[in-house]
């Protein structure tokens, strides 16, 4: 069977990316005399013929915009993306989806990806939004494209968030003023995710505010079960003296946490309060009712897209654009507990148990 030969094929054999060899056929935008010459070289020995359909199809795909998200299972960007969804279909565009599963090693390959696939525009949530390598290429190379839920420093850099660290710290400072002192920081891996770390920034600076002494965050896993978090927990929770509170940088992530605290024999609120980040509506269906930050995340992608358009009509500069956050209280935050009435870890619970307990 002959091999079957793609852009793809081509962008290894000229040593070079999607983009390029799509920006040499196309004559989209100037390359190296170099590089063309390579790619050339290497549409001809391997006998390349783009589709003339695909050509035919230019204009049509040119109503695409493209999207790179974290994760098609965490509700927060799905939600985001019903927004921009909307939004982009209001102007008889459509989205090309495509997920990093939080690896920031597949980002570069994605974008370029979609730029071969002559996408109007991007959106993207990348890992770090004032160090990284894609977006470098992509202002080298005038692309258009707007940051979701990340919170770059440059203001060059267009995105629509919230403020994370302002976030943090009003709902540290709730924390604070239930009577709690020690307040462990659980964060999502700092090097996946840049609101991660905004975060924990808005958590010490309300901690130092208030006299009180930060935790070292620890850093887990998004998307883990609570039974993989239950011996990662266990030390920081075990004794007396251990925090009365968990500040988590998701949502997702604080339901796992209060989950694995069941699992170590801890009643939430009553020995630990528990609080998240983003407001997901699973928040509101678990038992008891998650405190969090409400972030409107489908207004974020309908704003997102917005912006975009803005950008390519040449009516509005690159800006960052922070939306409002509110304070959604939970039953998994109270009053800490009297220190004298503190409990040690009982007993484990078995894996086994029904999750359909409350948390």
């Amino acid at each position: 069977m002959p091999r079957v030969v793609t852009i793809r094929t081509v962008a290894e054999r000229a040593g070079c990316s999607i983009a390029t060899v799509s920006r040499v056929i196309n004559r989209s935008a100037p390359t190296s005399a170099d590089v063309e010459a390579r790619v050339r070289v290497a549409i001809d020995e391997l006998g390349f013929r783009p589709s003339e359909i695909g050509r035919a199809l230019k204009t049509l795909r040119m109503r695409t915009l493209g999207v790179v998200i974290p994760s098609l299972t965490n509700p927060v960007f799905a939600a985001s993306v019903s927004g921009m969804e909307a939004a982009a279909r209001a102007r008889r565009h459509t989205l090309l989806l495509t997920s990093t599963d939080y690896d920031p090693t597949r980002e570069a390959e994605l974008v370029e990806t979609l730029v071969a696939q002559n996408v109007a525009g991007l959106i993207l949530t990348v890992a770090d939004a004032d160090h990284s390598p894609t977006l470098d290429l992509l202002d080298s190379a005038r692309i258009a494209y707007v940051l979701l839920h990340n919170e770059p420093q440059a203001s060059e850099r267009p995105a629509v968030c919230v403020d994370n660290a302002g976030a943090t710290f009003a709902l540290t400072q709730e924390m604070i003023a239930a009577g709690h002192r020690r307040i462990a920081y659980l964060a999502g891996r700092f090097s996946t995710s840049d609101r991660s770390r905004r975060r924990h920034e808005g958590y010490r600076a309300a901690m130092s505010a208030a006299g009180l002494a930060p935790e070292e965050p620890l850093e887990l896993d998004y998307l883990g079960d609570a039974p993989g978090h239950v011996p990662t927990l266990a030390g920081l929770f075990a004794g007396p003296g251990r925090p009365t509170a968990a500040l988590c940088s998701n949502d997702l992530l604080a339901i796992s946490v209060a989950g694995a605290l069941r699992a170590l024999g801890l009643k939430v609120p009553d020995d630990v309060s528990v609080a998240g980040f983003d407001g997901i509506a699973l928040g509101r269906a678990v038992y008891p009712t998650l405190a969090t930050v409400d972030t409107p995340t489908r207004l974020m992608g309908e704003r997102g897209v917005d912006m975009l358009f803005a950008m390519l009509e040449g009516s509005a500069p690159p800006r960052v654009e922070h939306l409002p956050f509110t304070l959604r209280p939970g039953g998994t935050l109270a009053r800490a507990p009297d220190p004298a009435r503190r409990r040690a870890i009982v007993r484990p619970v078995a894996d086994t148990e029904s999750p359909s307990k409350p948390l």
